[in-house]
């Protein structure tokens, strides 16, 4: 027998684990422990990584469609020369990382096939940082006008629908709600230069984008522009940059973020995000409920060694200490293969996107999935935590049991 009482305990662990005279029910029940705990905290792990991976790519759309924050104006709907010229301001409050104007309004797209509404934007090329240029699957991200004809970036799911492909002619018509019985619009014709695709058919569909001066001319604007884009160097104080810029600026302008812009959006996220973990932390809680079952089981099992044990010597907090190891093991085991299996279906996702998805339902083509070591750690740390608080119970009666009793009957 080892010299110390812990080498004892663990002697004695190791033994019962290594032990090829368990009965086979108790070893069965001890497996499915082992998988329980497995399967509910690889389950939580990939559901808490794919709701990560999905506020992750909604976010990254949205802000490729818009920006961290928007600076609109109350009394008028378009910002004057001198006003956005003057923008320098706000290009100094902390955390502001850059600021573009654009002019957009509702407008109407034409082709040979078809006619359909858009949203028309005019951006400054050297100052846009859309998400569009990082998602053109075909053409370029152009402006140039060598050719004398004006260029125009649309998305797939709208070239489809007009029956259009790259480098082919469409004509933009933009009427002013404040003219007259909405009369005399405003033409012009544009060569496609490129197509993007998000996956997000329902921005794809609408959103369509030219050169800032051609929307000026089609809005019949001037030297005015519909707003300011701003983006910040960091998310996390978005509500206090705009408060900033709010304050900087004062009336007649003001400032939105993007949570207030897709309020509707960011609340079904943050919604589905709550129920994860309760819904799923019932299954590592059953899983828990399998440790007992299998403890208090194997303490009838073994009630006649304990006696054994205890009358050589053994103390009850030794016996504590030997069902604690027990359940710890099935614990440490189930979680450590938990987290290779919610790592490798995670990494199997991430590189084969074998699951797909509706684009016109879910914004994008595959599930989304973002591993991040913080998700592993926490989730581990609570399965272990739930596994030594269902070792408690089953060591306590083990370490009650009377030598002379559980030998007589035994």
């Amino acid at each position: 027998i080892p010299e110390t009482k812990m080498s004892f305990e663990l002697f004695i662990t190791k033994r019962y684990i290594k032990s090829t005279k368990i009965t086979g029910f108790i070893s069965f029940i001890t497996l499915i422990s082992i998988i329980g705990v497995m399967l509910g905290t690889s389950a939580l792990i990939i559901a808490l990584s794919i709701s990560k991976g999905f506020e992750k790519e909604l976010k990254e759309k949205v802000i490729g469609f818009t920006s961290h924050i928007q600076v609109s104006k109350f009394d008028t709907r378009y910002f004057e020369k001198d006003d956005w010229e003057s923008f320098e301001k706000v290009k100094m409050v902390s955390n502001v990382k850059s600021v573009s104007p654009f002019a957009g309004r509702e407008a109407m797209i034409r082709s040979s096939y078809g006619i359909e509404g858009i949203y028309l934007k005019g951006i400054l090329p050297e100052y846009d940082f859309s998400i569009i240029k990082r998602s053109i699957i075909e053409g370029e991200y152009n402006f140039d006008e060598s050719d004398g004809i004006p260029k125009i970036i649309i998305g797939k799911k709208l070239a489809n629908k007009l029956g259009v492909e790259l480098g082919d002619k469409v004509i933009v018509l933009a009427i002013d709600p404040d003219s007259p019985n909405f009369s005399m619009p405003k033409i012009e014709q544009f060569k496609i230069s490129g197509i993007y695709e998000t996956g997000m058919a329902e921005y794809d569909d609408i959103f369509v984008y030219v050169h800032l001066k051609h929307a000026q001319y089609l809005f019949d604007l001037g030297n005015r522009v519909s707003g300011f884009d701003v983006m910040v160097k960091n998310v996390d104080f978005i509500d206090e940059t705009a408060l900033l810029i709010q304050d900087r600026l004062g009336y007649p302008y003001y400032a939105r973020t993007m949570y207030q812009m897709y309020r509707n959006l960011f609340a079904w996220l943050e919604l589905q995000k709550k129920p994860v973990p309760i819904v799923l932390g019932l299954i590592i809680i059953v899983a828990v409920f399998n440790i007992v079952g299998t403890l208090l089981m194997i303490v009838l099992e073994k009630t006649k060694e304990i006696g054994i044990l205890k009358s050589m010597g053994a103390n009850s907090k030794s016996i504590t200490k030997i069902f604690i190891y027990q359940g710890m093991f099935i614990g440490v085991v189930g979680t450590a293969l938990g987290n290779a299996l919610a790592y490798a279906l995670c990494f199997i996702q991430l590189k084969y996107k074998p699951l797909s998805l509706p684009e016109d339902i879910y914004f994008m083509s595959s599930v989304p999935i973002l591993l991040q070591a913080e998700t592993f750690i926490i989730v581990s740390l609570a399965s272990l935590i739930l596994c030594f608080l269902a070792t408690l119970i089953p060591s306590i009666i083990a370490s009650r049991i009377q030598p002379v009793e559980a030998i007589r009957f035994a």
